[in-house]
């Protein structure tokens, strides 16, 4: 057996997603194109091929699905922006470009996810509300710290404004049409950020 027959046949199986998790997909995808209050436990229910008591097994209503949709996108951007950064050691330019790279791959895996950020947030209890707009403000604040070393032109507050505006470019995601293939989408919107960022 040769080494790459080891690699495959070693390698662990992915992990299958949970019926929770498969929910919760289903209701992403119905939220984010029907809107919150277009969809109703029986719509993501009927969708999931679920009935009513077992949905509510998983769920305890639509808002704890929305919880559970964007409090762990935010977390994760968080960790990921973070873990990015420390890679680099101090080698601003290369953690910026991780930076991008991260976010892109993250957008336009989850545009979905991206439109419910958008326009469904203050749906959310104002607790939960509260966590993502202090995750969302580290994240950005990541951004910022990398900033200052390739921008010491700019003071915080500017490059601030120039991370909100690359989020603006990289969140578009939801708003493409598939007339242009995924990676020539990721290469695009990856200059188009770098431009934004570095003014060049």
């Amino acid at each position: 057996m040769t080494v790459d027959q080891q690699q495959r046949t070693t390698a662990p199986a992915p992990r299958r997603r949970s019926r929770r998790e498969e929910i919760l997909e289903i209701a992403v995808g119905l939220f984010a194109s029907r809107g919150y209050h277009g969809v109703s436990m029986d719509d993501i229910g009927s969708a999931a091929g679920v009935t009513g008591p077992a949905l509510y097994h998983h769920f305890a209503g639509k808002e704890a699905m929305l919880v559970a949709a964007l409090v762990p996108v935010s977390e994760g951007l968080l960790s990921g922006g973070k873990s990015r950064v420390s890679r680099h050691n101090g080698d601003a330019q290369a953690a910026l470009a991780d930076l991008i790279d991260f976010h892109v791959d993250f957008a336009l895996a989850n545009p979905a996810v991206i439109a419910l950020h958008l326009h469904e947030l203050d749906r959310l209890p104002d607790e939960p509300r509260r966590q993502i707009r202090r995750l969302q403000r580290l994240y950005v604040e990541a951004w910022v710290t990398v900033l200052g070393e390739l921008r010491p032109d700019l003071d915080a507050g500017e490059r601030r404004v120039l991370a909100h505006s690359a989020f603006g470019l990289m969140n578009s995601t939801p708003f493409l049409g598939g007339e242009v293939d995924r990676q020539r989408r990721a290469a695009l919107l990856r200059e188009a950020t770098g431009h934004a960022l570095l003014g060049r």
